[in-house]
């Protein structure tokens, strides 16, 4: 029993020196149980609602002040066109529209009045979900504001789902598993290429090269560029011909984006093989520390809109979050490449400074 307990003792000694492995035990259930608490959610919080509301009498405002009151939505701007409305929604500005028809109290007692509510259906539970929170508040509100006696036709909200009017699932996982997929993949494949050398002893041949250390790092990037490219074709391939989810946007611009996408993936792979020491550890990190935090803080799943604000902090650093909206608003919505120059803008940003930090920690190796 004396040798067994020093055994024991002996193994407590191993694992408390390797301070990884401590990281590994004590660290990721209380990151996940964080997530997992936080993230997933399915209430509705912070919702972006536009109004349009073309006559401006007592009811109409005060419904509108109902909703802004409401915990769940925030009114960011009053729109004077319908036009304006589609133009909201195709920069991201809004979740929600509320419009009102003209001569709304006029026509409150004859039956004639009416409210629409037009949400994003890209994500179609959230927008049925977020249509039903602002039904309930505008009935509720209908019910508060008239006169004792009254008993006008009551109004049942309109619902219009944008972009996805069917309904179909496939709108909004296609985005992000897109996203998973080609991030996992690409870190991956690339988070093994410098260990590797290191390990099967060839990083002496690489380092008295004549090739500079920026061309050795992209000079491994380069053939995964080029397999993520035909992963990102058949990809496309399935969603369009056996998911039937449309391109409704300029194919070449999808592909642009997803290039960078890919570019940045295995950059972030690049930096993780620079500062790993085993093709093990390598896997390892690129695997569990990304798949995670990429399905849960990326949007690909739960609304980033509803999280804490922290979350929102943590998820602008990862790169499948500004992947994903891309790729739903060129894919589902249509919209143009101009309105996701802000995304792409983060995106050429990650990839320079992944290279960059890279390139860092290749340069102190080789010293």
């Amino acid at each position: 029993m004396k040798q067994f307990r020093t055994f024991v003792k002996k193994e407590f000694f191993h694992i408390f020196r390797d301070k990884r492995t401590m990281m590994i035990l004590l660290g990721i259930p209380v990151i996940e149980i964080i997530l997992f608490g936080f993230a997933i959610s399915t209430e509705v919080r912070n919702v972006r609602v536009a109004v349009l509301d073309p006559s401006g009498d007592v009811i109409t405002r005060k419904i509108i002040d109902r909703i802004d009151a409401s915990e769940y939505f925030i009114l960011t701007t009053k729109l004077h066109t319908p036009q304006e409305v589609e133009q909201a929604f195709r920069r991201g500005e809004i979740d929600l529209a509320v419009v009102f028809s003209h001569r709304f109290l006029d026509n409150l007692y004859t039956g004639d009045a009416k409210i629409q509510l037009i949400a994003d259906a890209t994500d179609p539970n959230m927008a049925v979900t977020q249509s039903g929170y602002a039904s309930g508040i505008i009935s509720a509100a209908q019910q508060e504001l008239l006169p004792a006696g009254a008993s006008p036709a009551t109004i049942v909200p309109d619902v219009r789902l944008l972009y996805n009017p069917q309904m179909k699932s496939a709108y909004n996982f296609v985005p992000g598993v897109m996203g998973l997929i080609l991030m996992l993949i690409c870190a991956m494949m690339t988070s093994i290429s410098i260990v590797r050398e290191k390990e099967i002893g060839t990083m002496e041949v690489l380092l008295v090269s004549p090739m500079k250390p920026l061309l050795i790092i992209l000079s491994k990037a380069v053939p995964y560029f080029v397999l993520s490219f035909v992963n990102l074709s058949s990809i496309l391939l399935l969603s369009v011909y056996v998911l039937h989810v449309p391109i409704a946007g300029s194919l070449l611009a999808l592909v642009s984006v997803s290039l960078l996408f890919i570019f940045v993936s295995l950059s972030l792979g690049l930096l993780i093989s620079t500062i790993t020491q085993t093709q093990i550890a390598a896997m390892l990190v690129s695997g569990l520390m990304l798949m995670m935090p990429t399905m849960l803080l990326s949007g690909m799943i739960f609304p980033v809109d509803g999280m804490p604000t922290i979350l929102q902090v943590i998820s602008t650093i990862i790169p499948a979050r500004w992947y994903i909206d891309v790729v739903r608003k060129i894919m589902i919505e249509g919209v143009s490449i101009t309105f996701v120059a802000k995304e792409i803008g983060i995106l050429a940003l990650m990839a320079f400074v992944l290279i960059a930090v890279s390139l860092k920690k290749f340069k102190t190796r080789l010293e």
